[in-house]
């Protein structure tokens, strides 16, 4: 089993660059599957939940691969959601467990679903959805209290490599560190070399281009220059929880999704579960500190959690009284249009998916 996994690694680092593109090719195409064969939203969601379940393992891979290969340095340092969640996936084991387990279920959660809406009841479908929702607050719960600090998402580090980058693999298994040093240097790549091209001629009479002002210059710098966040520790780039006021804003903010699922199981006509959950985003909201400007990574996640509040306009009643109409009139007046007419025909394929399947709109 080791050889077959060490001959896959090898493989996969001879055909990074291909691989990567047939993961993109794929990840599109489960977007247009919905709706064109009977059942074809199961086999769309089990190509995206297994494309992530590879992509997860191959990230891990490939960082692998860029912390022990000595010829690879990257030239645009690491992200800070990367530098943040691998430093803690490296200190402590449980973590990077923890965060990985999340993950896996977050990536293959509507597709039990689905398998539980053909072959199980109503109620027992919601139960299952429930134990998973229970799972994931565990997890999540677990992660706030070896950090001690705001959860980031995704807790496990996202692809922040350019396979194209990666030097060419000359050892049978990656997971072996090299003893020796490459008999040679690597090539020069093309688009360095020196093609002795001659430069245009310029004529004494022709008008010179215009200077480059200061303002543009500042433009170009100002991005790659190094912030508070770029020298920091990558345990301190978040700060840990300072008072019971913090604690409780992010625990109510992890037991969001839990709440929702178990008051829909026993109330899926009324608005009371919809009410209730956004009453605990905004309470949630309201109790949580206000980072300093300084502190980018914290500040990011707050700002995409703000962003995720507009899923509620696709759940419960604000869907099926405000949004869905809005949205099923625009498909419609747009599918006989010329090329618009394919996104209406998309759109129009995916909407019964949100009416039917809770994990697609789910907080």
């Amino acid at each position: 089993m080791s050889s077959s996994l060490a001959h896959y690694e090898s493989f996969l680092l001879q055909n990074v660059s291909t691989i990567s593109t047939l993961e993109s090719s794929l990840r599109t195409l489960t977007w247009l599957l919905p709706g064109r064969f009977k059942d074809a939203e199961l086999a769309s969601e089990a190509l995206s939940a297994s494309l992530n379940m590879m992509s997860m393992y191959h990230d891990t891979l490939l960082a692998r691969i860029v912390q022990s290969d000595p010829r690879y340095r990257p030239l645009i340092p690491f992200s800070l959601h990367t530098r943040f969640t691998r430093a803690w996936a490296d200190k402590n084991s449980r973590y990077k467990w923890a965060a990985r387990l999340l993950e896996t279920i977050r990536f293959t959660e509507l597709f039990v679903e689905m398998g539980l809406r053909r072959k199980a009841s109503v109620k027992n479908r919601y139960r299952g959805i429930i134990a998973l929702e229970i799972i994931k607050a565990v997890l999540r719960l677990m992660l706030l209290r070896i950090t001690r600090k705001p959860l980031i998402s995704p807790p496990i580090p996202e692809r922040d490599i350019d396979p194209t980058t990666l030097p060419p693999s000359t050892e049978s298994s990656p997971t072996l560190v090299p003893s020796s040093p490459p008999s040679s240097l690597p090539a020069t790549p093309e688009h360095l070399k020196n093609n002795r091209v001659p430069l245009p001629h310029h004529s004494p009479l022709a008008v010179p281009p215009p200077p480059r002002t200061d303002v543009s210059i500042q433009e170009y710098l100002l991005p790659k220059a190094l912030t508070t966040s770029s020298v920091k520790p990558p345990l301190s780039l978040v700060r840990s929880f300072s008072s019971s006021q913090e604690w409780i804003s992010e625990v109510i903010y992890i037991l969001r999704p839990l709440v929702y699922a178990t008051m829909l199981f026993s109330d899926r006509k009324s608005n009371r579960p919809l009410i209730t959950v956004l009453a605990m985003e905004f309470v949630s909201r309201s109790l949580r500190r206000n980072p300093p400007p300084s502190a980018s990574l914290e500040r990011s996640e707050y700002a995409k959690r703000d962003r995720d509040m507009l899923w509620y306009l696709f759940r419960g009643t604000i869907w099926e009284s405000y949004t869905r109409p809005k949205v099923a009139h625009l498909a419609e007046s747009i599918s006989t249009t010329p090329i618009l007419g394919l996104f209406g025909t998309l759109i129009q394929d995916w909407i019964p998916l949100i009416d039917e399947y809770h994990y697609y709109t789910a907080p």
